[in-house]
């Protein structure tokens, strides 16, 4: 294995573990309550109580689903499995997504900060949306494309969770610094994932089809 695949390969193995550490802590309003747990969301209780709990009871499960459906070893063995995991994912990122976009609409954090969730949302809906499509018509190549832009935008919530803390642990104000995540999360992780897809690596190589 040369020195660039060890470097993705741990890269890898450190992103599915905070999508796994992020999905885990996020289940800490069952037990804690989201007045306690999530207090810069809760004033969404009194009108988005259901849209708010949608999304953050949903969104955990595709943040925890996306390394199984990444996992080409998986997808190899497991055909079937990735199969009913994407469908899986693709139902929940249409619940979660929908409930962000209604939650972006009621943000108390400004234009600026609900452009940034809404746009995530919308383009989050769409490239999902493509990736299921093509995976339907069997196009595998267009299909891992197109969800490993998804998966991108997917992973926006493990970095919006690095962003803060780091913003807090620098002394920045909270609400601009809220408004500059708001796009921060998303935007770089999207454009990292088009420079891959467009470097020359085996993404651009024949697809081998699921049986």
């Amino acid at each position: 294995m040369s020195k660039g695949s060890r470097s993705v390969t741990v890269l890898a193995w450190m992103a599915a573990i905070l999508c796994i550490l992020v999905a885990l802590v996020s289940y800490r309003f069952l037990l804690l309550g989201v007045p306690t747990s999530m207090e810069f969301l809760a004033y969404h209780l009194p009108g988005n109580r259901w849209f708010l709990h949608a999304h953050i009871a949903v969104a955990p499960l595709t943040l925890a689903l996306l390394p199984v459906q990444l996992s080409s070893r998986l997808r190899k063995r497991y055909p079937r499995l990735h199969r009913w995991g994407g469908r899986i994912y693709v139902l929940l990122i249409m619940l979660s997504g929908v409930a962000a976009l209604q939650l972006a609409t009621t943000t108390q954090s400004g234009p600026v900060a609900a452009a940034g969730f809404a746009l995530l949302g919308v383009i989050w809906l769409i490239v999902t949306g493509l990736g299921f499509w093509t995976g339907w018509k069997r196009d595998l190549l267009l299909h891992r494309r197109w969800m490993i832009r998804s998966a991108a935008l997917t992973f926006a919530a493990v970095t919006l969770r690095i962003y803060l803390p780091l913003s807090m642990v620098f002394g920045l104000p909270f609400d601009p610094a809220y408004t500059a995540i708001a796009w921060l999360s998303w935007v770089p992780n999207l454009i990292a994932a088009e420079i891959y897809l467009r470097s020359g690596n085996r993404m651009n190589q024949r697809v081998t089809p699921i049986a």
